[in-house]
């Protein structure tokens, strides 16, 4: 059997940092674009992504797909919202495609990534998966009985607006105690702060500031052995689990897989999530263990994900 010779583009649209990526029709990634995400401009966000896309295509790309963090509306390709981001109702399809002249697919970033390990990755093989991305904040998508699940509008998977503790820190999303706001990027960089102004190494992984410290430098300072980080990581390492153990029940998949850049430190959170997801979940002794597992596909789990639909569903 000949190949496929058809290559499509994906990109990752996050917070942060856009991630442009040229693959072939197996997924293997061929060429990369990063570029720093414009996060508070919704035009030159835009033209940062055209700009990605473009330094990645060839003659050979047929079409496009992107995963971007929000509320991306079926069939339209409209951004309606994004809870952390000044995005909001961006025809990113229509954009795209009179750019480029070519078919996109614009999908939440979060389904992008399920769909990527669903294929290619870490649950490759199994027909019913929950993906939960962990970064500023959480995300999620949903495989269920081999087919992803949008919802009836596209919105299915925000799992992080979920309030788990009513009257706690204020979400990027408006209301306060979300699951995000205290078992994300964000809870880690907010308690290391607070932690920070009474432990001096900690601060020193900031510069001395204990107003700068990131969630980066807390999970650094608890591989390193410091108590105050290394307790602040199990604790939202629990506050993960917990939620996880919810949408287990509610969901019932196969495996759970934990993707998004906190994926860099989930040797440090996974024991203390996977011990709390078993002993919160519903009749954790009379069911089938769900495997708790960090992606395969890291950090281009989105990019290759979207790549994959675009040229599946838009060929």
């Amino acid at each position: 059997m000949t190949p496929d010779p058809a290559r499509a583009l994906g990109v990752d649209v996050g917070g942060t940092k856009i991630n442009a990526v040229r693959t072939d029709a197996g997924g293997r990634i061929e060429a990369r674009e990063v570029l720093e995400t414009p996060a508070e401009d919704t035009d030159a966000t835009l033209e940062a992504l055209l700009a990605a896309l473009a330094a990645v295509r060839d003659g050979s790309v047929r079409s496009v797909g992107i995963g971007a963090a929000g509320l991306v509306e079926t069939g339209s390709g409209i951004l309606r919202y994004a809870p952390n981001l000044v995005w909001r109702d961006v025809p990113i399809a229509k954009v795209v495609e009179a750019a480029l002249d070519l078919p996109v697919v614009v999908e939440n970033d979060c389904s992008a990534a399920a769909y990527g390990e669903f294929r290619l990755g870490a649950a490759r093989g199994h027909r019913h998966v929950l993906y939960v991305g962990v970064g500023t904040g959480i995300g999620g998508g949903i495989v269920v009985d081999g087919r992803l699940d949008r919802g009836a509008h596209g919105f299915a998977g925000e799992i992080g607006h979920v309030i788990v503790e009513p009257g706690g820190p204020r979400c990027g999303c408006g209301n306060d105690g979300c699951w995000e706001t205290v078992a994300s990027g964000r809870a880690l960089a907010r308690e290391g702060r607070e932690a920070a102004r009474t432990d001096p190494a900690l601060a020193a992984r900031a510069g001395g500031d204990p107003a700068d410290v990131r969630g980066e430098d807390v999970t650094e300072a608890a591989r390193a052995g410091d108590p105050a980080a290394s307790e602040i990581v199990e604790r939202v390492g629990r506050r993960l689990g917990e939620g996880i153990a919810g949408l287990i029940n509610v969901l019932d998949p196969d495996i759970v897989v934990l993707g998004g850049g906190v994926v860099r430190a989930a040797d440090l959170l996974l024991p203390a999530a996977r011990a709390a997801a078993a002993a919160a979940v519903e009749g954790g002794v009379h069911r089938p263990e769900v495997p708790i597992v960090p992606a395969a596909l890291g950090v281009d789990a989105a990019a290759v994900g979207a790549a994959l639909l675009a040229l599946e569903e838009r060929p």
